[in-house]
C-alpha cells in the first residue's frame, strides 16, 4: 500500500489493515513520518516527534503480530497527544516556555491507556499557552489551518486539529475546557468529543480549571471517536473524581441509526444575528437529514445559554488564575503577553462575581436537564463562524461589543457543555463558500455518548463532509 492511501485511513482502517497483514506498523510509522517531515514546517502542529520510540513500538508491534494472539483496538496505530499530557521521558511543554524543560517521570492516564490499546505514541501536539487560548507568540510556531494557511485551526488544541486534517497522525488526544477540543474539530473539518466530566482520568494532565478539564478524543471519523473513548475512559484511583460506572461498548449500536430519536436545535444558540449565514444554513441542512433519516426533530429553549460565554470565562479563567499562581508570582516573565493579561486580570475578579458565576452555572444546568426531557439529541452550530483569520485573534479590542462579541459570543456555544458536566460532539457539516469547514455540535444527557455517536454515525454516513481532504493534506 503507498504512503500516502496510508495515511488517508482511518485509525479503524489502519488496525484492520495491520491485523490483516496488508500492511506494517513499520510501514504505517513511516508513512506518517514522511509527511510531518513534509508538512509540519507549514503547519506547526507538532512540539515534539517521538521518531525514533515510534519506530522502535513499530518494531515490538510486528514481532507481536508474527506470534499471533488478541491485539487491542487501536493495534499498531500512530496517535499524537496534546503537549499538556505527561509522558515518561519525553518532553511535556504545556505549550508554555515556563515548561519548556518539563520531562515527566510517568505517563499520563491516557497516554497509558492508549498504549494499552495497542496504539504507537507518534508524538506530542502543539496548544495554545497552558491551554487556555488566546497565545500572540507560540514558543513553538503558530498553529496553521490546512484548510487556510492563514487562519487558525482553532484553540487550545491547535496541533490535534492541525495534525488530524493534515493526515500527520491517524487519531489524537485533545484536551476540552470550555471547547478546547471541539472547537478545533469544528475549524478543521474532524471529529472531537467532549466526554461527560468524570468519564476519563485527568491524571497527568496539566489542569486549567479543576472542574471542567476533560481529554477529548479527536478523530477522522465518529467510529474513531467511539474507539478511543472506549480505550480511554474508566475509573483511575490516581484520579479519585472518575466515575465507576462501567464503560460500554461505545460501537455496538454505533449504526443503529436515529429513528425515533428526538432531536432538539436550540433556539437561542441558532436564531441570532451574529451567526454566520453559512454556518446557519449548514445547521438547518443538517436537521432536514436528520428528519430523513427518520428522527424527531424539534426546536428547544434554554433561555440562560446565550450566557454561557461569560459565565464560563468568571469561573474558568478565575480558577485558572488561581492555579497558576504561583507562576504569576514568580515567572510571569515567561508567559505570553496575552496569558499574562488574562491571567492577571482573572485574579482580580471579586469572590461575589464568582459566586454569582458558580450560581448561574446550576441553573444553566437545570435548564439543559429540562431540554433533555422533551429531546435525546440538542443541535447547535459547533461555532458561529468557521475559522478566523490569526490576524482576528490578535487584533485589539475595540469596544465592550468587541468583547462580548469575540471573547464570550463563541464560548456560549461550546462552553455551555462544560458548565453543564455533559457530553458534546462536533462532527463535519459542510464548507462555506469559502471552503472552510463548518462543525456541527451534538450533545446529550451525562454519560449518554452511545445515543451522541449514533446520531453522529448516521449523519456522517448520509452526507459527504468528512470525507473531503484539506489542500494541504493533498499535497
Amino acid at each position: 500500500m503507498a504512503s500516502e492511501n496510508i495515511a488517508m485511513l482511518s485509525a479503524v482502517e489502519t488496525a484492520a489493515a495491520i491485523k490483516a497483514g496488508r500492511v506494517s506498523p513499520v510501514e504505517v510509522v513511516q508513512a506518517y513520518l514522511e509527511r510531518i517531515d513534509r508538512l509540519n514546517s507549514k503547519l506547526a502542529a507538532y512540539i515534539t516527534v517521538c521518531r525514533e520510540e515510534a519506530l522502535g513500538a513499530a518494531v515490538q508491534a510486528e514481532q507481536a503480530l508474527a506470534q499471533g494472539g488478541k491485539f487491542g483496538p487501536l493495534f499498531g496505530v500512530p496517535i499524537a497527544v496534546k503537549d499538556q499530557f505527561w509522558t515518561r521521558g519525553i518532553l511535556t511543554t504545556n505549550g508554555s516556555r515556563v515548561y519548556q524543560d518539563f520531562v515527566p517521570a510517568e505517563d499520563a492516564t491516557v497516554v497509558t491507556k492508549i498504549k494499552e490499546a495497542g496504539a504507537i505514541l507518534l508524538g506530542k501536539l502543539n496548544l495554545s499557552e497552558l491551554a487556555m487560548g488566546g497565545t500572540q507568540q507560540p514558543p513553538w510556531g503558530i498553529p496553521a489551518n490546512p484548510w487556510d494557511l492563514e487562519r487558525t485551526p482553532g484553540e487550545s488544541s491547535s496541533g490535534s486539529g492541525a495534525a488530524l486534517a493534515a493526515h500527520l497522525c491517524a487519531a489524537s488526544v485533545g484536551e476540552d475546557t470550555g471547547g478546547s477540543a471541539r472547537g478545533p474539530a469544528a475549524y478543521c473539518g474532524v471529529v472531537g468529543l467532549r466526554p461527560t466530566f468524570t468519564r476519563v482520568s485527568r491524571y497527568g494532565m496539566t489542569p486549567m480549571c479543576w472542574f471542567m478539564d476533560a481529554a477529548g478524543p479527536m478523530t477522522k471519523t465518529v467510529e474513531d471517536c467511539a474507539i478511543m473513548l472506549g480505550a480511554i475512559a474508566g475509573y483511575d484511583s490516581k484520579d479519585p473524581y472518575t466515575s465507576q460506572r462501567p464503560v460500554p461498548n461505545y460501537t455496538a449500536r454505533l449504526k443503529a441509526g436515529v429513528k425515533g430519536i428526538r432531536v432538539g436545535l436550540v433556539r437561542e444558540l441558532h436564531e441570532t444575528g451574529d451567526i454566520h449565514p453559512e454556518v446557519k444554513q449548514a445547521v438547518e441542512g443538517a436537521l432536514e437529514v436528520f428528519r430523513e433519516l427518520g428522527a424527531e426533530v424539534r426546536e428547544v429553549s434554554i433561555p440562560l445559554v446565550s450566557l454561557a460565554g461569560a459565565i464560563f470565562v468568571g469561573i474558568a479563567d478565575t480558577e485558572g488564575a488561581g492555579a497558576r499562581d504561583e507562576i504569576l508570582r514568580e515567572r510571569p516573565g515567561d508567559l505570553d503577553p496575552a496569558s499574562r493579561t488574562r491571567l492577571q486580570s482573572a485574579a482580580l475578579v471579586p469572590a461575589k462575581v464568582y459566586n454569582r458565576a458558580a450560581k448561574a452555572r446550576v441553573v444553566l444546568r437545570r435548564q439543559f436537564l429540562a431540554a433533555l426531557d422533551q429531546v435525546d439529541v440538542l443541535v447547535s452550530a459547533t461555532s458561529p463562524y468557521p475559522a478566523p483569520k490569526h490576524t482576528a485573534l490578535t487584533a485589539p479590542f475595540e469596544s465592550a461589543e468587541d468583547v462580548r462579541t469575540r471573547f464570550f459570543f463563541r464560548r456560549a456555544y461550546t462552553g455551555c457543555y462544560a458548565l453543564t458536566a455533559m457530553p458534546a460532539i462536533s462532527i463535519p457539516a459542510g464548507f462555506t463558500s469559502d471552503n472552510l469547514p463548518i462543525g456541527l455540535q451534538l450533545g446529550a444527557r451525562p454519560f449518554a455518548e452511545e445515543t451522541l455517536f449514533r446520531a453522529a454515525y448516521a449523519y456522517e454516513q448520509a452526507t459527504p463532509w468528512h470525507a473531503r481532504v484539506a489542500p494541504l493534506a493533498a499535497e
